[in-house]
């Protein structure tokens, strides 16, 4: 049985809808706008009273909160699937259920960006091997 809290930012209504719907068993919950001065704890906590769309950030995000390892890969498999366009996934952590929403996801999509970076210079990488290029010869 999967445990744990699921929060969505960005989804128009339709596509939270799909989320809610591939994720039953799983506490789903939309995160309004509202909310971006919230302490992330505070989201956590107030997240049955939370009223409103997720629709409201240009990006899209899926934040688990209290999910195992397992409920963890099933969750992000299963939104992948929807084909919804470009997700990021996080979990909470002790620290980041003490900031801010908006910086939460400030760092997030730094963090994004930084690791789409670098796919794409390894991937750059791959196609023009040549001996200074190819960093990874010790």
């Amino acid at each position: 049985m999967m445990k744990g809290k699921v929060f969505l930012i960005g989804f128009n209504e339709e596509e939270a809808n799909a989320v809610k719907e591939a994720l039953k068993g799983l506490s789903v919950f939309e995160i309004p706008e509202y909310c971006r001065d919230w302490i992330v704890g505070d989201v956590v906590e107030k997240a049955e009273t939370l009223s409103g769309s997720c629709y409201w950030h240009l990006r899209k995000f899926v934040i688990m909160h209290g999910v195992d390892n397992e409920t963890l890969k099933e969750v992000i498999k299963t939104v992948r699937s929807l084909d919804l366009g470009r997700i990021i996934f996080a979990t909470t952590t002790e620290t980041s259920l003490t900031w801010k929403l908006e910086d939460l996801l400030d760092e997030l999509m730094a963090e994004d960006e930084y690791f789409q970076a670098l796919r794409w210079a390894r991937e750059q990488g791959a196609r023009k091997k040549g001996p200074f290029l190819d960093l990874e010869k010790g």
